[in-house]
């Protein structure tokens, strides 16, 4: 009975620990962070960084060349043909729709909660928020067939009197995605303006100095400079905030108002939102950890940091296990004898049962471990489920659409969906386009959000006074610019 005692004190006290943890590590100056941050961009890249470009490039040609081959020959080289008229084109824009939304969650909700830890990694899961829609948008563009009459999408008058079926949920899928898109953009770009700013006033004269002053909109670090950016970055959080709920549930009602057995089902649209924040969160970590590694960010992206996106990782996946369960006991305490039968060629004796159980171990089992802090805290287990969880997304997309279809109302009918050449490098190319932008993004843009940290800084830190005034001191030695000064001294608190 003690032993259990003093086990659960020595828990206590290490989450007790882990809570107080500073989100800047090391007692850094201000001036530290502004030359951490944009030493990334102004110095050159690590050997890393080119192993991890060069492949991705070589991948974004493989894919560019398999949209061409496309366009010349016909969707026929993609594998789908009846009844799997939707196969991995719709599966692969559902997997890069679900990655873009842990970016708008980390940037507005948790920036209306006052979550203080998201300061570090918001920047960068915003990127990957825009890239990833980028690659999702791809796939229903070439899926029409025509891809240059893909504009008769848009609601405009046209000379052959077309107009959209505003009823269906494909349209509302151009509608929502397009506005996420645009609203994020908006976004990360806001974010990105005070500091541009200080990259444009660190860079000698030249092209980079003058495309820094263009994208830094004059900005000068003054008072009412910050009042209108905390202003429209505020409204632009709450415009955001719907758009994450939204968002996925419009591309979930792309299965949830039909009449398919094992795809109408109100669960669908809060399990797909769960499911998105799921596998958004782990290619966060997924990213952010090499980055981490690579760059020396330790402390500025600390364990807290991670530790705090695996317990949400572990909640949400706990949601996604919590939906394939009920999907199972729906179809079976429903009268719908065509649904049960759906699902158990889905999970028990279905030519692709397989992906199945890949799904459920990779999305619900695997994130158990994060019960346990000891794997929350080892960046290897981190990185490794996350891995898996973003494997198992894909698999829940290819088992909803694909394995759905191939056994569909009337047996005759019934076949199985093959992947050809095409389908399988148009896939692996778009995450060679991912890294490739967000590789650039690192490249020449500031991952980490250089204001937003040192504004969290005198909260988290106990030794800020003594922090705050050494960091001026070091910003007159290092030319630190005017900007990043009264950026500092309007983080400080009132003494």
């Amino acid at each position: 009975m003690a032993a259990a005692t003093d086990t659960a004190s020595n828990a206590n006290a290490q989450q007790l620990v882990l809570e107080r943890e500073p989100l800047v590590l090391n007692n850094r100056s201000f001036s530290w962070i502004t030359n951490r941050i944009c030493g990334i961009v102004e110095n050159r890249q690590p050997l890393g960084w080119w192993f991890l470009f060069l492949p991705s490039v070589l991948l974004t040609g493989v894919m560019v060349f398999c949209f061409a081959y496309l366009i010349v020959t016909g969707v026929g080289v993609w594998g789908q043909k009846q009844p799997v008229d939707w196969a991995w084109d719709i599966t692969n824009f559902v997997f890069w729709i679900g990655i873009g939304h842990a970016g708008t969650l980390i940037s507005a909700i948790l920036f209306l909660t006052r979550q203080k830890w998201r300061t570090s990694v918001n920047r960068a899961a915003e990127a990957m928020t825009i890239f990833a829609v980028m690659c999702a948008g791809l796939f229903p563009a070439f899926h029409v067939g025509r891809v240059w009459m893909v504009w008769f999408l848009a609601p405009i008058p046209n000379a052959n009197a077309i107009w959209q079926n505003f009823k269906s949920p494909l349209l509302w899928d151009v509608f929502a995605v397009s506005t996420y898109f645009t609203v994020s953009l908006i976004f990360w770009f806001l974010g990105l303006v005070p500091d541009l700013a200080t990259l444009r006033d660190r860079c000698k004269p030249g092209i980079r100095k003058a495309l820094y002053g263009i994208f830094s909109l004059g900005w000068r670090g003054s008072n009412r400079h910050w009042s209108h950016y905390e202003t429209a970055y505020m409204l632009l959080a709450a415009l955001s905030t719907p758009l994450v709920l939204s968002v996925h549930s419009v591309v979930s009602f792309d299965f949830a108002t039909s009449v398919v057995p094992g795809w109408h089902a109100t669960i669908f649209p809060p399990y797909f939102v769960a499911g998105a924040i799921f596998g958004g969160f782990a290619m966060v970590l997924t990213l952010m950890i090499p980055v981490r590694k690579i760059y020396g960010l330790q402390d500025l992206i600390t364990m807290k940091h991670i530790d705090n996106m695996a317990k949400i990782i572990l909640l949400t996946g706990t949601i996604v296990g919590y939906a394939y369960c009920m999907e199972f006991f729906m179809a079976y305490y429903g009268a719908n004898p065509f649904e049960l039968q759906t699902f158990k060629l889905r999970a028990l004796h279905g030519p692709s049962v397989w992906y199945y159980y890949a799904m459920f171990f990779c999305n619900v089992f695997a994130p158990q471990v994060f019960w346990f802090k000891r794997f929350r805290q080892s960046l290897l287990a981190v990185f490794i489920v996350s891995n898996f969880v973003n494997a198992g997304m894909w698999y829940e997309r290819y088992v909803i659409i694909v394995t759905t279809l191939e056994r569909h109302l009337t047996p005759g009918s019934w076949r199985t969906f093959d992947a050809t050449w095409v389908d399988n490098w148009t896939f692996i190319g778009t995450f060679g386009f991912f890294m490739m932008l967000f590789l650039l993004f690192l490249r020449f843009l500031p991952v980490i959000a250089i204001g937003e940290v040192k504004g969290v800084k005198p909260e988290a830190d106990p030794h800020y006074g003594e922090s705050h005034d050494r960091g001026l001191q070091e910003a007159e030695v290092m030319g630190e610019t005017d900007s990043e000064i009264l950026a500092s001294q309007k983080a400080a608190p009132a003494h």
